[in-house]
């Protein structure tokens, strides 16, 4: 059960960690790839994108919760029956 739990972990610190650095990556930025001046809106624009993105595997990990926290209430019931 703890591998469950520090895999879950380890995957969280991931998606953080590419977030960030997608959230860094495209407010710093002044040009994007295709030479366009990176306005405001713009920059709001690419991060709305980004969130949309990031819901995908937020939904994953919110559902990986919710299994680890069953298997684990199922795990303590069964070894309190005993």
């Amino acid at each position: 059960m703890k591998k469950l739990w520090l895999f879950w972990w380890m995957a969280n610190i991931f998606w953080a960690v590419i977030f960030a650095v997608g959230t860094a990556f495209v407010w710093l930025r002044e040009v994007d790839g295709a030479g366009v001046t990176q306005t405001f809106e713009g920059k709001l624009a690419a991060f709305i994108v980004l969130l949309i993105a990031f819901i995908f595997p937020l939904l994953i990990q919110v559902v990986w919760l919710m299994v680890n926290l069953v298997m684990n209430s199922n795990k303590k019931t069964k070894f309190h029956q005993e």
